[in-house]
């Protein structure tokens, strides 16, 4: 058996214009994720608040424990038979965003609870409230520490990203399964969608190396 390319090199114009829909789709999920994890992991650091630790954690547990793609057909599939019905891109966005946040809340609640509890006292007592010793004193130093394994859940998050095709929104998987469903080439495309994930991953694992460096020799954290 011979390969044959020249299916994918046609297409090529549909695939960049696949992998910056994936880019789209990644990116706008990224922000609602942090925002999700960052209110969702502090809201379990206190259990003693017992209804907002209580919903936060009901939130982790459900999506954790629940597949991705059980929770895009729920809102692609499910919202309509309330009359709620939002566009595909919209869905894709907000099923990858919510997954994500559940797993960025851990990430934060555990970079938090890592940083010394001495500081949080200190700065309570010459006189800050909890919020600004939280948001001058720990946050910034649980940030830098956050910054590797939110690399590792936005590179998870680009590869999951292949989810969204099926809720018709022409990302990558789906400019690909296009131009399979005309050449009847799948090993070839796939190998060239593989080929862009690949890409995709490696620039993002590449400017996050950068940035923990940056920051790191900005002396946020010694």
């Amino acid at each position: 058996m011979e390969l044959d390319f020249s299916p994918v090199w046609a297409g090529w114009t549909d695939i960049l214009r696949g992998a910056l829909v994936t880019v789209e789709v990644t990116a706008a999920a990224l922000v609602l994720g942090c925002v999700l994890g960052l209110l969702i992991g502090i809201g379990r650091l206190n259990p003693r608040r017992r209804f907002i630790y209580g919903i936060c954690t009901v939130y982790v547990t459900f999506i954790r424990g629940t597949p991705l793609l059980v929770q895009l057909f729920l809102l692609f599939f499910g919202l309509p038979q309330f009359d709620i019905l939002l566009p595909a891109f919209v869905c894709g966005v907000l099923g990858l965003g919510v997954y994500s946040g559940a797993y960025v809340s851990e990430i934060v609640r555990g970079a938090i609870q890592s940083v010394d509890r001495g500081q949080m006292e200190a700065a309570r007592s010459i006189g800050m409230s909890s919020a600004q010793s939280m948001r001058a004193i720990i946050l910034p130093q649980a940030v830098v520490r956050m910054i590797p394994p939110l690399g590792n859940e936005f590179i998870a998050l680009i590869k999951n990203s292949a989810l969204v095709s099926l809720l018709t929104i022409h990302d990558l998987m789906h400019e690909g399964q296009k131009i399979i469903s005309v050449s009847y080439r799948s090993l070839e495309v796939y190998l060239a969608i593989a080929l862009v994930y690949l890409v995709l991953t490696s620039a993002a694992s590449y400017l996050l190396h950068r940035l923990e460096r940056n920051i790191r020799a900005g002396g946020m954290v010694q």
